[in-house]
């Protein structure tokens, strides 16, 4: 299963290393696109976990079509 996150803003470097496995680009309606593989619940909360860690807002997540 794959996830996209949007996050409001431009997320720093340190988004690429806390997040290795999620690739990025900007969203249409503004902030970034944060996409990638999620195996379980567990692994959408860690990521949410990691996000809030490194101080972003998540405006938007949702699973996407494989």
């Amino acid at each position: 299963m794959r996830y996209l996150f949007v996050v409001s803003g431009s997320p720093s470097a340190a988004v690429e290393d806390e997040l290795p496995e999620m690739a990025a680009t900007t969203y249409p309606t503004g902030g970034t696109a944060l996409f990638g593989p999620i195996r379980d619940q567990a692994d959408v909360m860690s990521v949410l976990a990691r996000l809030t860690r490194l101080g972003l807002s998540v405006v938007e997540m949702r699973p996407l079509p494989d």
